[in-house]
């Protein structure tokens, strides 16, 4: 019987679990501060993950402006900081 890392083994067990998707918002908002800067976060009302897509909410119109403009970049840092091809489109509310 082979032998693998207990990192391995959760990788494993998440990439099953429906639990994957709380577990990959939940990175989400712990890089969301680094990769947007501290003004843009502490301005961001909500960040939440459905089906590849993220939902961003604040109640700062000029920065929902904003944020519409930067989608492609966002959905670019997201998954640069993750590491992977998670975020594929960007819904501001």
């Amino acid at each position: 019987m082979g032998e693998i890392s207990l990192g391995d083994a959760i990788q494993q067990f998440l990439q099953n679990s429906r639990l994957k998707s709380g577990i990959q918002a939940l990175r989400i908002e712990d890089v969301w501060e680094a990769v947007m800067g501290k003004t843009i976060a502490k301005y961001t009302d909500k960040i939440q993950l459905i089906n590849n897509t993220l939902y961003i909410s604040s109640s700062v119109a000029p920065l929902k402006n904003e944020l519409l403009y930067q989608k492609e970049k966002i959905i670019e840092r997201i998954n640069d900081a993750l590491g992977e091809k998670l975020v594929k489109d960007v819904v501001v509310k």
